[in-house]
């Protein structure tokens, strides 16, 4: 593994195996990471890296056989095979998430966002989204965010006690602001979200409706949360997570919208696209269709109940009491701990977690007063509820004693055990 660079650039290699065996000797814990496949790897580091194709693909939709992009096609010769590659693409993200059409350019979770503000929002231009506090994202609105920073944004967020999305105040938001957009999704609530009221609260306001599904665009492939087309506009997504594809974006849309999209990625917001990434994702697309990756989030799901049920028979405060997804927050505020504080010792004992704000917060973002859970990498590598109820002792033993620097040496090397029997493939 790394032999080229090993011998090129030892002092590289040396960060980058020292990242490799991080990922082997850890339990990878943090809701937004995952393991690619091998297939992955190979595609972002084939020869499609030299290719400029600024544009979009000429050719026949082999699903349609109507033609794509007839008056924009590429502004660079030499396409004919990254055109069939980003055709591929397209074609299928539309099959799995049933979807009219598809941006595969975005280079992230964020740029696709913004590809969808751009094309439809005025600076100044209202939208509601979840509060970054409440479990929402960076990019629905929070003010240190280009999206906060641009438009004007009404929040809305969870019930306080029972911790599900409040769809009655989100509905009375609407009718009251009048959105020109609705953002709905999330990067740290643990329930199904309801696209189809979502969806039917923007229609009645007058509004259109956009779901970043970035954190559960896996769940949604294998079919296991409800699909938010038709009720939605827009559809943006990451393809890591747990799509388990490359660090990376996608934009779906209505067909009405796909040229605004189109033209506000490129030449709007970037330039050209990364053709090994976009094969990349043609990949993982395809992965995402298959028996073995249904079993895969059954795995991530069952895994991630399990764990909660585990930490709250053993006195943590799950918020929301449970989860329907691949993550849950834990409020440690009846463990007398810090977010930051738990996420630092955890790691020490070679559990890999993140802080993260919860409901009714006190302390700073910074600081938090409790930690986000995800259940996707543990559950590529083959872990199941056995496993799951270990490291849920592993975590309680390690917060019940913060102070216990020998307690965390002991811990490490019994995580290090246990993920020797879960090794990765990656050679």
């Amino acid at each position: 593994m790394l032999e080229i660079i090993k011998k090129q650039d030892p002092e590289l290699y040396e960060s980058m195996y020292g990242e490799y065996t991080r990922q082997e000797d850890k339990l990878e814990m943090i809701a937004s990471e995952n393991y690619v496949s091998n297939a992955v790897l190979e595609a972002q580091g084939s020869v499609l890296t030299n290719k400029y194709a600024e544009g979009l693909p000429y050719g026949r939709s082999k699903k349609t056989g109507d033609i794509m992009y007839k008056k924009y096609g590429r502004y660079y010769g030499g396409c004919e095979w990254v055109d069939k590659v980003e055709r591929l693409a397209m074609e299928r993200a539309c099959e799995l998430f049933g979807a009219e059409h598809a941006n595969t350019q975005a280079h992230s979770g964020s740029q696709a966002n913004m590809g969808v503000y751009f094309s439809v929002l005025k600076p100044g231009d209202t939208i509601l989204g979840m509060s970054l506090s409440h479990g929402g994202h960076l990019t629905h609105g929070a003010p240190v965010n280009f999206s906060g920073m641009l438009y004007n944004v009404i929040p809305y967020g969870v019930d306080e006690e029972t911790g599900h999305i409040d769809y009655d105040a989100l509905r009375e938001l609407a009718l009251e602001h009048k959105p020109k957009l609705i953002v709905c999704g999330a990067s740290a609530y643990s329930r199904t979200i309801d696209f189809e009221r979502i969806g039917s609260i923007a229609r009645e306001a007058g509004a259109l409706c956009m779901a970043d599904i970035a954190h559960i665009a896996g769940l949604v492939a294998a079919k296991k949360h409800p699909l938010p087309f038709p009720h939605m506009d827009f559809v943006t997504t990451t393809t890591h997570k747990t799509l388990r594809g490359p660090r990376a974006g996608l934009i779906m849309c209505k067909k009405e919208f796909a040229k605004g999209i189109d033209k506000t990625i490129f030449p709007g917001i970037q330039g050209g696209p990364l053709m090994h990434v976009i094969a990349a994702k043609a990949i993982c697309f395809k992965e995402a269709m298959s028996k073995e990756y249904s079993d895969y989030i059954d795995l991530v799901m069952i895994n991630a109940k399990t764990l909660a049920k585990e930490l709250t028979d053993l006195g943590f405060n799950i918020v929301s009491g449970g989860t329907d997804n691949h993550l849950f927050l834990v409020d440690l505020n009846n463990k007398d701990i810090s977010g930051k504080k738990a996420e630092t010792i955890l790691n020490q004992a070679g559990i890999t977690l993140n802080k993260n704000t919860v409901p009714k917060e006190t302390r700073s973002p910074f600081v938090t007063s409790g930690v986000r859970i995800g259940t996707p990498a543990l559950s590529s590598r083959g872990m199941g509820p056995a496993e799951m109820k270990i490291i849920a002792g592993y975590i309680n033993q390690i917060i019940s004693a913060p102070d216990d620097e020998e307690l965390r040496v002991k811990i490490k090397a019994k995580v290090k055990q246990l993920c020797a029997k879960f090794p990765l493939w990656y050679k």
